[in-house]
């Protein structure tokens, strides 16, 4: 009994440790846009909160219960969680995929960081639907942000453009971007790049 309670405690530190208080979000009704944004912002995926919670109660509880009697105990405060809509890999998902494009990832990079975090195909598919639905080309959105964030391409000055170009290709072949979509973003001139950026 005092393991579980061990582990309730445990998720309310995963979900609350920054900036607000469990009372805060506890305090708060759970069905607001206020509290939906807290909870795309720092809520795990499910994959994510089961190993964590199978790590901590291995190297802190270290209670008498064997791996897999506190694995099922977590699949069932998961289901739970689900359950009430405190935990949501739908919601995850979409949040990720739209931070990731952001941060200037490609599509291809944004199915692979959503994989290694334990999401679902049919998740990481709707997510990227929707993605494609917003963005005219996304990818080409994500490289001209990749670029700006980095200071390549266009943004490098005019004697280094042509000696770090293939530098560049390489960050953005590592971003997971075509050769093709990589060239037709560092060949942009300067001043159709800037104007790209104005309107993206």
């Amino acid at each position: 009994m005092y393991e579980c309670v061990d582990f309730v405690m445990y998720m309310r530190q995963f979900f609350f440790f920054k900036q607000k208080t469990a009372y805060d979000i506890v305090d708060c009704d759970w069905s607001s846009d206020v509290c939906s944004s807290d909870l795309e912002k720092y809520s795990p995926s499910k994959q994510q909160l089961k190993i964590y919670l199978l790590k901590k109660y291995l190297t802190k509880i270290k209670g008498t219960k064997s791996k897999r009697e506190v694995s099922v105990i977590i699949d069932e405060i998961l289901e739970n969680l689900e359950k009430n809509r405190i935990l949501n890999d739908e919601l995850y998902s979409d949040s990720k995929a739209r931070m990731f494009l952001r941060r200037g990832y490609s599509l291809n990079k944004i199915n692979q960081s959503l994989r290694n975090k334990g999401i679902g195909n049919e998740h990481i598919k709707n997510s990227i639907d929707k993605i494609k639905e917003d963005k005219i080309e996304p990818d080409f959105v994500s490289a001209i942000k990749l670029c700006k964030r980095r200071r390549i391409g266009a943004l490098r000055p005019g004697a280094n453009r042509e000696l770090l170009y293939k530098k560049d290709m390489g960050i953005l072949a590592r971003g997971c971007f075509s050769f093709e979509l990589s060239k037709r973003v560092l060949d942009l001139p300067l001043e159709e790049f800037n104007k790209l950026l104005r309107i993206i």
